[in-house]
């Protein structure tokens, strides 16, 4: 390699490449032989599969071309502080890919495969894509590098440089003459990638023998080499035309004194002033290539034995190796030969060839390792299928197992990177994105050990989160110190490729670390929510809403989505049944439905289901059991008991194409195999229902008594929530468009002589209508409050208190107060007899005032009123055409006061026939009854 190329740009930060040069072992072994039954891919130990490839990706042509530049530049003090701290940072990512390594079996694709096996396919596939591009553009850095260092020792000198041509040099220099050398080195490692991965394998311990004879070379002229003047090459960076030397001294005190401290001066090859950061960003390429060994794990006889002790074995010797040459060279060269010589330990050689041939080898080995590590890696990426068709040639091997097609792809896109010649830009962000990679396997695990998953046990066990902090905190910091911009870049990148990967990739079940680490959170703050702690202006709207057959209730499911208030969503449904006859729990299968169920609304619900002899028995085990903590229903949701036929407003809506959809009960495994639904066909006017009227009013009474709210819908299949709320929303700057009304009738209209608004059930109505209000879909609607009364009451006075009332709970609402003697006279007449006249005019005011304040409890819960059994259907259908009335424009949804069913079970018929009549033709409504305070007016 030339040590007047630009030292910087080309080979140093091209070191990064390294790295690539396990990962061509790995996928090159390890991907050809994937089968466990062969047992010839097990054959390495720890030297011939772990220290020995890691020892040429961390040493390459690096040891022999960087030495001179960090100690000449940064002295010999700050050159072992830049080791130190550089192998820290390694070390760190060493422990976690020993331990990732060790939690279980390694398939190709090495660093890819342990971030997508750990944090998903969106990071690993997004880091996988990145690791590829890095190994190309390793590749054809490293045959750059090479066809530098062939021209410079055989290649015809350039015009005006004053040197007489030996008889080697005869190889003619240029763009295009560069270019063809190139492509031909990369043609001969095609050659070898083609044939087989096992080819550079055995290759690999004559590489490994060459380099340690030539470092051993190296050592050895340092003791017997004696003191000497070297001619120092010639450069146009520093305007330099006169011939410069610089002494050899051998081991010499004034010389290590000269070199114990920094001095900082321009680089030789480019001109560029260096500084700490970037020469400590210019050695730190050096320092790559740790994942050799965990990436053969597939051709290991024992990864967790050898990966862990092979890597920090190797990664010692480099750190030791790295150290001893920084102290010989301070110690017997002067500091003008470090700063003008890159290459001077071929010229102090006792065999300056040895050094040459050291760089030839180790660069050509590098290069062959990236093409086959970037072959390997996009096999792997196209095994797992995450960019669809893209990839799908790639997936071609040969007979013996070689990946013939993802070879020739990477062989065509390192040529096409080779034309680009210098790759100075390039060559910045290849660094970046091995630091990326390195920061993933960090990631990787530290989630797996925060996740604290019973399974994540390796068997190395040197390693705590601490480490894998701080190797990504190195990594980053490592980033952003050799580019800011092409940091940047590269992480924005790979956020792309992750949201490509997200909403197109395919659905992989690899496990989510996501969820394991959401699970660890979510169990640690439930944990903390104390019930115990709950207050009243904190209250939300915890739902259990009972779904019968999901087909005909979407629009209600849709609608109690709006109204939870991020509170607790749960879909509840009671499947008839006992456990005893049965070979399995039936539920199993059905939750998957349930939950693509809740996928296609797009609602934030979670899915109880239960097997009970009843459905009352069902729904109070699920008011028992269902939640957690301080996250349990508060409020019962329950379908309206009458005889309307229900609709299927699910059918053909959804058909996945892998099979599995709303409409499947399973997946299709056959072409012709029949789709069944997934859940049962909605029940005709004709077919007996699973719950019966007493049942029904039974199943509130017991919520009641449990102390939950209890909430009846009725008539919400003709809500459409698209046209309600659609339009608004686009049109939402027009103030004067209407938007929905939203109708609250707060009075118990089924106790005629009731006047009371301000109760619990009333405030409790009161919320959740604010509550849907203040959903983002809803707040264009207007709140209409309706309070009835009667003659001797002043209309203006009680709507000037419902006001204040209003203003002091923050609610905005459009009062409006409604007459209704005549429909109270229907109740008082029958009271009286039919021929006592209006009883609205002979009946005491103040007494029935004073009769209503008696029947009433202080906590404001209302007993079922005792002239319940004396309520005519007169009266009722009178109450029913009052609110119709007062219906337009036609609302949204109504909430309408819900009376507390009565003690004698022999009523039940009766107050559901009541609550029929009262609610009938109403379009949608939700008759409340609450229990609980919900509202304050403390700050």
């Amino acid at each position: 390699m030339s040590e007047n190329a630009p030292l910087l740009h080309y080979r140093l930060t091209a070191s990064t490449s390294p790295q690539p040069t396990d990962v061509s072992k790995s996928f090159g072994l390890g991907a050809d032989n994937r089968r466990p039954a062969d047992k010839r891919a097990r054959k390495l130990g720890v030297v011939s599969g772990v220290v020995i490839p890691t020892l040429l990706s961390m040493f390459s042509a690096v040891v022999f071309l960087r030495i001179g530049f960090v100690v000449g530049q940064a002295g010999l003090y700050h050159a072992i502080a830049m080791f130190l701290v550089a192998y820290f940072i390694i070390t760190m990512t060493v422990l976690s890919v020993c331990a990732i390594s060790t939690n279980g079996a390694l398939d190709a694709g090495g660093a890819y495969y342990m971030i997508s096996r750990a944090l998903g396919p969106e990071f690993g596939g997004s880091i996988g894509i990145m690791f590829f591009f890095a190994n190309v553009c390793s590749s054809a850095l490293y045959i750059l590098g090479l066809v530098e260092a062939i021209l410079q020792t055989f290649g015809v000198p350039k015009e005006g440089v004053a040197t007489v041509p030996g008889l080697h040099q005869v190889l003619p220099s240029g763009y295009w003459w560069s270019l063809l050398y190139a492509t031909a080195l990369l043609f001969l490692c095609l050659i070898v990638c083609l044939v087989g991965a096992n080819i550079y394998a055995k290759a690999t311990f004559i590489i490994f023998l060459i380099v340690v004879a030539v470092l051993l070379s190296i050592f050895v002229s340092f003791f017997i080499m004696r003191p000497f003047v070297i001619i120092l090459p010639h450069t146009s960076a520093l305007n330099n035309t006169s011939m410069v030397t610089a002494n050899y001294t051998g081991f010499w005190l004034h010389t290590l004194k000269g070199n114990l401290f920094p001095d900082y001066t321009g680089d030789y090859t480019t001109g560029a002033i260096m500084t700490f950061a970037t020469v400590f960003a210019v050695m730190f390429n050096g320092c790559t290539g740790i994942m050799a060994g965990s990436n053969m794990s597939g051709d290991l006889k024992n990864p967790s034995y050898s990966i862990p002790r092979g890597t920090l074995a190797a990664v010692v010797i480099t750190f030791v190796t790295y150290n001893l040459l920084s102290v010989l060279a301070a110690w017997s060269c002067d500091r003008c030969l470090l700063q003008r010589d890159y290459s001077f330990l071929g010229d102090i050689n006792i065999w300056p060839p040895m050094v040459t041939l050291g760089i030839y080898s180790s660069a050509l080995s590098a290069a062959m390792s990236n093409l086959i590590g970037a072959s390997r890696i996009l096999y792997a990426l196209s095994k797992d299928d995450l960019f669809g068709g893209v990839l799908a040639l790639a997936r071609k091997t040969s007979q013996s197992g070689n990946p013939w097609v993802s070879v020739l792809v990477s062989w065509l896109l390192v040529q096409v990177v080779l034309f680009a010649g210098k790759l100075n830009t390039i060559a910045g962000v290849v660094t970046i994105f091995f630091l990326l990679v390195y920061a993933g396997v960090n990631l990787a695990c530290l989630a797996l050990e925060w996740a604290s998953a019973p399974n994540f046990r390796p068997s190395f066990r040197c390693f705590t989160w601490h480490t894998c902090t701080l190797g990504i905190l190195g990594c980053l910091v490592m980033m952003f110190l050799i580019s800011a911009i092409y940091a940047f870049a590269s992480i924005a990148f790979m956020l792309v490729l992750l949201i490509i990967i997200h909403y197109l990739g395919p659905i992989r079940n690899w496990g989510y670390i996501s969820q394991a680490l959401i699970f660890h959170q979510v169990r640690k703050y439930l944990l903390m929510l104390d019930v115990r702690k709950d207050h009243v202006k904190f209250w939300r709207p915890q739902v259990l809403l009972m779904v019968a057959n999901p087909r005909s209730c979407m629009s209600l499911m849709t609608f109690i989505n709006d109204l939870k208030k991020s509170g607790l969503y749960l879909l509840g449904h009671v499947k008839l049944g006992l456990l005893d006859g049965l070979p399995s729990d039936p539920l199993q299968s059905h939750h998957e439905s349930w939950l693509s169920l809740v996928d296609h609304l797009k609602i934030k619900a979670f899915v109880n289901l239960t097997l009970a002899d009843s459905v009352r028995h069902g729904i109070q085990n699920l008011l028992f059991i269902s939640g957690l903590g301080g996250m349990r229903p508060n409020t019962l949701v329950l379908g309206f008991y009458d005889d309307c036929a229900p609709q299927d407003h699910l059918q053909g809506q959804v058909r996945l194409p892998s099979g599995h959809g709303l409409d499947l009960a399973c997946p299709v495994k056959h072409s012709g195999e029949q789709l069944t639904p997934f859940f049962p066909s909605v029940r005709s006017v004709h077919d007996q229902k699973d719950l019966q009227e007493e049942d029904y009013v039974s199943v509130i009474s017991d919520a009641v008594k449990m102390g939950k709210n209890v909430t009846l819908a009725r008539y919400f299949s003709q809500f459409n929530r698209e046209k309600v709320l659609g339009p608004r929303r686009r049109i939402r700057r027009h103030q004067s468009m209407m938007g929905p009304f939203i109708d609250v009738w707060p009075m118990n209209l089924l106790q005629p002589d009731n006047h009371g608004y301000v109760n619990t059930c009333s405030l409790f109505i009161l919320q959740l209508a604010c509550v849907l209000h203040d959903n983002r879909a809803w707040n264009q609607a207007r709140l209409r409050l309706f309070l009835c009364m009667e003659v001797g009451y002043s209309l203006q006075e009680e709507e000037r208190k419902l006001q204040r009332m209003l203003n002091d709970l923050r609610i905005t609402a459009q009062v409006q107060m409604v007459a209704w003697d005549q429909v109270v006279a229907l109740h008082w007449k029958r009271q009286q007899g039919r021929g006592r006249g209006n009883s609205a005019e002979t009946v005491n005011l103040e007494e029935r005032k004073r009769r209503h304040e008696e029947d009433e409890p202080e906590d404001g819960i209302q007993t079922f009123p005792n002239n319940a059994s004396q309520l005519s259907d007169d009266y009722i259908c009178a109450v029913n055409s009052l609110i119709c009335r007062h219906g337009a424009p036609q609302p949204a949804v109504r909430f309408l006061y819900l009376p507390h069913p009565p003690a004698d079970k022999r009523r039940y018929c009766a107050y559901l026939h009541q609550v029929d009549l009262l609610s009938k033709n109403l379009g949608p409504t939700l008759l409340v009854h609450g229990v609980t305070p919900v509202v304050t007016t403390d700050l």
